[in-house]
């Protein structure tokens, strides 16, 4: 096919095109409009030169996908969705001035192209090596995209033999390496995506668990393609699915297409309208809607997968296996039903008891498919986690077991290898537990969960700064993740830093405002800072979306900071009796019994509790100094002097959490009659950033305000609230 005769130049050389208030110059590379800038991603420039330079002519799709991608293995999407930005570039939508779309045929550029003196007809161009556009795809650069101005005439090559021309030369040069910098750096990659929460259509609420997984698991295996760009997980999708929210979310995000779906589940068939949207238009490069059985349901997310990798890449990548497996965890949708719930659990496991609930749902897809390994592991992070918020030991030597058969099924899974990592931390084996978590970053659904265990575990020796840069990378990931924000959070917290935590804390409750773990722990570090009426309205929050036995136990110690005995105990009970397996709980109750004259004689047998349940904590976890120190002021209630003093000592030798452990021993030494030592400990307490409240209105240290002629008016006890957290 021969160059049209609209082809025109001003000077020697160049190659420009003027139509309507349209300046195309193929030299330095640029479209303009009304004399200002229009941005294009280069294969969309690319197809316009080929449509310019026949201008007037049917150019079908093929020969286009040929000149511009280099071979015709790739889906006819990619060449739609860059006749839709030169639509939104040239502004021409709606009834078409200078593109024509003969459909199904191919694209015909229409408009009238204005000559200019001097105009020298440019060569047409040679279509692109595919050796050279498969790894600048995948990389997402522009260099293979640039398409040089046509061969010099032999009988111009003589003006090349002067100075001039080969500065002239050596600036273009210039001037296209810096083109292509500004535009790496303010475009998106072109194969770059966000993936929007999926929308359950269903009647049942109780379904979102399943949109919701399936758009995780989507966004997971893109994120494993090489060369496709994925934006961090979204937590929420906009109010509105329209086209100016689409460009928005292209701006904000840094990507070239967005994906969304809606997900209709009833009984055993599932309906999922799926579309992938440019975002420099608006406009759909393609929908589909897939109406399947159930069981189906891997086999069409591999397809949308598929679709969108085409779409992005031309071609599907060599570890298009990868992307398969990480859609297909199972071949039985029932396990996989399952699996999805256990996962919702698992990522709330917290205060309300939702590790148990994962663990059952979890043990449901392993009965259905026993090589269900992600389910597997699963269970195993569910009983570490269960061992760390509720202080269960005995959930430690489950996760063991879980975690061992975890590992025969799949040791290379990233999910086996982040509950590994998680086992190992909550052991107090850093080393092993870096070693696992460095191994978890392969995954990238693993990763942001990996990222925040290494944060932890810098914070947890000290090392601020390594865990700050540790939790930035899991928010790089994840910047919607309230419980990233949490961990941040207590981390603050743990540091005697209250206005962090507590700004941390409401950003968490902000992205996740249905949480009723979150608003319980933004109660308990409200309670710890003195801001007792903002504690009060967040921890009725939280049991009003559904009662947690952190919430309610911080909610009886208010009860009684105002001297309300009895509603403490009544709250401390419920407490107790939805897990019965926290010692801080069973301590708080005593306290609370033994507050109130009438129930005084029941707290040995409530303090017993707790020291039974401390102890079988630190059989694991040895290293907990707070907790020693718990036990410490236990024993000191049971007449245990010898030995509160030994588990004293200890605590302090430890030297975590220096604030909370201060508080607990000068209780302790206030009962043991060693009131200047216990002066010295509320110190210490202040020193760690203790508030004055919790000082001066505990009934314990009133004694040693008393015997220095200072009576003090607020009748509380130390406290240590409950702001423990679940999966990432």
């Amino acid at each position: 096919m021969e160059a049209g005769s609209g082809t025109n130049a001003g000077t020697p050389g160049a190659e420009r095109y003027r139509f309507g208030d349209i300046l195309v110059d193929a030299v330095a590379y640029t479209i303009s409009r009304n004399g200002e800038p229009v941005a294009v991603e280069p294969k969309a420039f690319s197809v316009l030169l080929v449509l310019l330079r026949h201008a007037g002519q049917l150019v079908p799709r093929d020969e286009l996908l040929d000149a511009v991608w280099g071979h015709r293995h790739v889906t006819p999407g990619v060449l739609t969705r860059a006749i839709a930005q030169l639509r939104m570039a040239l502004d021409d939508r709606g009834q078409a001035h200078y593109i024509q779309t003969q459909h199904a045929v191919g694209y015909r550029f229409v408009g009238e192209l204005v000559d200019e003196p001097g105009a020298v007809p440019a060569q047409p161009v040679e279509p692109a090596s595919a050796s050279v556009e498969a790894p600048a795809a995948a990389a997402g650069t522009a260099i293979a995209d640039v398409q040089p101005p046509g061969p010099v005439p032999a009988s111009d090559r003589s003006w090349w033999k002067s100075p001039l021309p080969w500065l002239l030369a050596a600036a273009l040069a210039v001037a296209w390496l810096v083109r292509d910098r500004f535009a790496e750096r303010v475009a998106p990659a072109q194969a770059s995506i966000a993936v929007m929460p999926f929308t359950n259509l269903g009647g049942n609420k109780d379904d979102d668990y399943f949109a919701e997984g399936l758009a995780v698991e989507m966004h997971d295996a893109l994120a494993g393609v090489e060369g496709i760009k994925v934006a961090a997980q979204i937590s929420s999708p906009p109010a509105k699915a329209g086209a100016s929210d689409v460009k928005a979310l292209g701006r904000n995000l840094g990507v070239a297409t967005v994906l969304d779906a809606s997900v209709r589940r009833e009984g055993q068939r599932v309906r999922i309208n799926a579309r992938l949207s440019d975002t420099s238009t608006g406009f759909t490069l393609w929908s589909h809607s897939y109406d399947r059985q159930l069981s189906d349901v891997f086999a069409t997310q591999v397809e949308i997968a598929n679709q969108v990798v085409q779409s992005l890449l031309g071609v599907l990548p060599r570890q298009g296996g990868t992307m398969e497996k990480r859609l297909t965890p199972t071949t039985n949708a029932a396990a996989f039903d399952a699996y999805l719930r256990g996962l919702q659990q698992l990522l709330q496991a917290g205060s309300g008891g939702d590790a148990r609930n994962a663990i059952t749902y979890f043990n449901q897809a392993l009965s259905t498919d026993r090589k269900f390994s992600r389910a597997q592991a699963g269970i195993c992070r569910a009983e570490v986690a269960d061992f760390i918020n509720r202080h269960d030991a005995a959930a430690f030597g489950r996760a063991q077991v879980s975690c061992e058969r975890a590992r025969a099924m799949d040791a290379g899974l990233g999910e086996v290898n982040l509950a590994l990592a998680e086992l190992h931390h909550a052991d107090g084996e850093y080393g092993k537990a870096i070693d696992y978590y460095t191994k978890a970053q392969s995954d990238p659904a693993s990763r942001p969960a990996a990222y925040v265990g290494i944060a932890i575990v810098h914070a947890e020796q000290g090392r601020d700064a390594q865990a700050m840069d540790y939790f930035n990378r899991a928010l790089a990931l994840r910047p919607g993740n309230a419980r990233i924000h949490a961990q941040i959070g207590y981390r603050h917290f743990l540091a005697g830093r209250l206005p962090e935590a507590i700004a941390s804390y409401r950003k968490a409750v902000e992205l996740q405002p249905d949480d009723v773990d979150l608003w319980s722990y933004l109660g308990g570090v409200y309670l710890t800072a003195g801001k007792v009426p903002e504690a009060e309205r967040a921890l009725s929050r939280s049991i009003s979306i559904k009662p947690g036995y952190a919430a309610l136990t911080n909610l009886g110690e208010i009860k009684y900071l105002s001297g309300r005995y009895a509603e403490a105990v009544a709250l401390q009970r419920r407490a107790v009796q939805l897990d019965p397996s926290d010692h801080t709980t069973w301590g708080n109750l005593a306290q609370a019994l033994l507050a109130d004259p009438a129930t005084a004689s029941q707290a040995p047998a409530a303090f017993q509790q707790a020291v039974g349940r401390a102890q079988r904590y630190l059989e694991i976890k040895s290293d907990d100094a707070k907790v020693v120190a718990a036990l410490a002021w236990y024993q000191s209630n049971l007449g245990q002097p010898r030995l509160a003093r030994q588990l004293l000592a200890r605590s302090e030798a430890l030297g975590g959490e220096p604030g909370e452990v201060a508080l607990y021993n000068a209780q302790t030494l206030v009962l043991l009659g060693e009131y200047e030592q216990a002066r010295s400990r509320i110190a210490a307490a202040r020193a760690a950033g203790i508030v004055e409240y919790r000082i001066n209105g505990n009934p314990i240290l009133r004694r040693v305000a008393t015997a220095t002629g200072a009576p003090l008016p607020v009748k509380t006890q130390a406290f240590a609230p409950s702001t423990r957290h679940g999966a990432t």
